[in-house]
């Protein structure tokens, strides 16, 4: 067995990708609302968005036993003011096992301290309180409340704001190997 660690996606991550949408159908929102429904089409968002760094975008997977069971990533880097937002899923059988949290936590300290970022952000839908913990737990402090922010379908949610400062105390969480 291997243990945990964080690596960037390859094509090969396609079957993974299928596997983790069909036993995690609430993914598809995390993914943007991709059509997912067969390899060719997760070969497909691999190529063109998981396995692309860009300045402004960076994601990586998830992996467990040599298998892919989530993604965590920073976006929408901008240099300027030293921001970025994070964000991170994972499959449904491999949450509640601290991966989320050791994965955030390891991704931000990469982005202070390779992309030379002053200040993460991410927001969770207020009913998401496994999201809120993950959070908290990987040192990203409650700012406040988006009303309305998101929606999926006809509903809209309130989204709670955290934020982690380069500045901020390292949360004590054990990270993960980043093979970057």
């Amino acid at each position: 067995m291997t243990s945990p660690h964080l690596r960037r996606w390859t094509t090969a991550d396609a079957g993974a990708l299928h596997a983790a949408v069909l036993e995690s159908p609430d993914l598809a929102r995390q993914l943007g609302g991709a059509e997912l429904g067969d390899l060719r089409a997760c070969g497909e968002l691999i190529e063109g968005e998981l396995a692309v760094s860009s300045p402004s975008q960076h994601h990586f997977a998830v992996v467990v036993d040599g298998t892919v069971v989530g993604n965590v990533g920073v976006g929408s880097v901008e240099h300027v003011h030293e921001t970025a937002w994070t964000f991170y899923w994972l499959t449904a059988s491999a949450r509640g096992q601290g991966l989320a949290t050791r994965g955030l936590a390891t991704v931000a300290r990469w982005a202070h301290d390779e992309l030379g970022l002053f200040r993460l952000e991410l927001g969770h839908r207020v009913n998401n309180p496994a999201s809120c913990a993950v959070a908290t737990r990987a040192g990203f402090a409650a700012e406040g409340v988006e009303r309305a922010k998101l929606r999926y379908g006809a509903e809209r949610y309130d989204v709670e704001t955290h934020a982690r400062l380069i500045t901020d105390p390292a949360p004590g969480v054990r990270t993960l190997r980043l093979a970057a």
